[in-house]
């Protein structure tokens, strides 16, 4: 398939082709259609994870269990951004520090 360049604001989840591109996006990628779509289900279960937490923090005895998750959804995003990114994009990822060591 196809590869397309595509910028992706994480905060937001927000992925437009260049053409549409418009605001502050940090990572560029190429990616294929399938993986967008990969990419953009993983961001609704981060947002809907992220919802989840946000009504659960009010209850005192809350599990490290919820937050695991989103931290676990939100390092698989950066992964694969790293895995889709440019050069620049990966250089930024690693600089942040938000991927295990492997």
């Amino acid at each position: 398939m196809e590869k397309k360049t595509y910028y992706i604001a994480v905060g937001s989840g927000e992925m437009p082709e260049p053409e549409e591109a418009t605001g502050n996006f940090k990572f560029e990628i190429q990616a294929t259609e399938e993986e967008v779509v990969k990419l953009q289900e993983m961001f609704e279960e981060l947002t809907t994870n992220e919802e989840d937490t946000a009504v659960r923090a009010t209850i005192s005895n809350r599990s490290d269990k919820e937050n695991n998750a989103d931290d676990w959804n939100l390092t698989e995003i950066y992964r694969m951004l790293h895995e889709l990114g440019t050069p620049d994009t990966r250089r930024h990822i690693e600089a942040m520090h938000v991927l295990p060591r492997t």
